[in-house]
């Protein structure tokens, strides 16, 4: 053997411990059997959200501090793309929630929405679009289709997630920028979920279209902050989450037109213990009750319903990451209803940013760290 053979197999010996150890799937006990959960990439930086691109296991994932990147099937991470707007990564600001296009096939287009900064040094959350270069390198022609308006955060309740329903309008599901009163303002885009078509136009079916001093954009209104949103895959109706303060986390359906409650209606309570100066109860006529509410927020994020056929024991249920109790939540419904509960992957102390089902049928879930993970998520099957 040559010396320079020698050291290669040296090396390779001494790193062999390590890959395994990386490559190693973790179990843990569910009441749907034994959960598997594999590392597919590491050390990203504070992950956000992903998508996977068409015609495989490839996926954008998004990084606050203002990357996108391709993940490959085999955990490859990508360099930055270029062409991606400049972020507000201040705060819980940054490069948040990323979408394709109901038609990438064709146009290649990726939405992006991310915390941009006003005159004033305060932020709000902002969308635009661009194509994906074939070579994946870059986004091309990137333009801005939505603005929140005012400019209010200081730091606090971007939202912002996006989504695309059957008919191609696109939800973005805000936040109130930690401004309370301004959920109820139909003048402003605080704590609101807006609708809009795809190159930012307004539909004139919207709720509020036509209406003096009303943001025509707004679907629903009364929300605190939405971190999770989704299309019920068995109705098309969109349902989002999102964090209420000390307790109140809700999951809504969001109705056009309609009043979600916050400040007003609320089953939380200020971080100081004290009651929200707003607040007239947890039910307040006129104002929608939540469909679902933790009364102890887990500090719900991104939201997935199980619609593959690959785990069976998952049909009809909906998954949503948990930030403050470090938590994968699942939630088995009947029709719209939740009926079960079962928390997941608590073992493993990390906060869940986001969650999504992929084309092979497992879920693929990120991490909230400056390390953070995309994990692969399914349960073993029988020999």
């Amino acid at each position: 053997m040559s010396r320079a053979t020698w050291l290669v197999t040296l090396a390779a010996a001494a790193l062999a411990p390590l890959l395994t150890h990386a490559a190693a799937q973790q179990t843990f006990k569910s009441e749907d059997g034994t959960l598997t959960v594999d590392t597919v990439a590491n050390g990203l930086r504070t992950p956000w959200a992903l998508a996977f691109l068409p015609g495989g296991q490839d996926m954008l994932v998004t990084e606050r501090i203002g990357n996108l990147r391709v993940i490959n099937a085999e955990g490859k991470v990508g360099p930055p793309i270029s062409g991606v707007p400049k972020v507000w990564a201040e705060g819980q600001g940054g490069l948040l929630d990323v979408a394709l296009s109901p038609e990438f096939d064709q146009d290649r287009t990726v939405y992006l929405s991310y915390a941009e900064e006003g005159s004033d040094g305060k932020a709000g959350t902002a969308v635009g679009r661009g194509q994906l270069s074939t070579d994946r390198a870059r986004l091309e022609n990137f333009t801005v289709i939505f603005r929140q308006q005012p400019k209010l955060s200081e730091g606090n309740h971007f939202g912002s997630r996006l989504v695309f329903d059957r008919n191609g309008y696109l939800f973005i599901a805000l936040g109130e920028n930690n401004q309370r009163p301004t959920a109820q303002d139909l003048d402003k885009l605080q704590g609101k979920v807006v609708r809009i078509l795809p190159d930012g136009e307004v539909p004139k079916d919207n709720p509020f279209y036509g209406q003096k001093n009303v943001r025509p954009e707004i679907w629903s209104f009364g929300h605190r902050n939405q971190q999770g949103a989704a299309l019920n895959p068995w109705t098309g109706a969109l349902w989002t989450n999102e964090h209420g303060p000390r307790g109140g986390d809700e999951i809504n359906i969001p109705k056009p037109g309609k009043n979600y409650g916050w400040p007003i209606a609320t089953h939380g309570i200020n971080y100081s213990m004290l009651p929200i100066p707003e607040a007239k109860g947890k039910h307040v006529d006129g104002m929608v009750d939540p469909h679902h509410v933790w009364e102890k927020s887990p500090g719900v994020s991104g939201m997935a319903f199980y619609d593959s056929p690959v785990f069976t024991a998952w049909d009809h249920n909906v998954f949503i990451g948990a930030l403050a109790t470090q938590e994968l939540i699942r939630l088995q419904l009947k029709g719209d209803k939740v009926v079960h509960e079962e928390r997941l992957l608590g073992d493993m102390k990390a906060r869940i940013r986001d969650v999504r089902v992929g084309p092979d049928g497992y879920l693929y879930v990120l991490t909230d760290a400056k390390d953070g993970e995309l994990l692969k998520v399914g349960l073993a099957r029988p020999d």
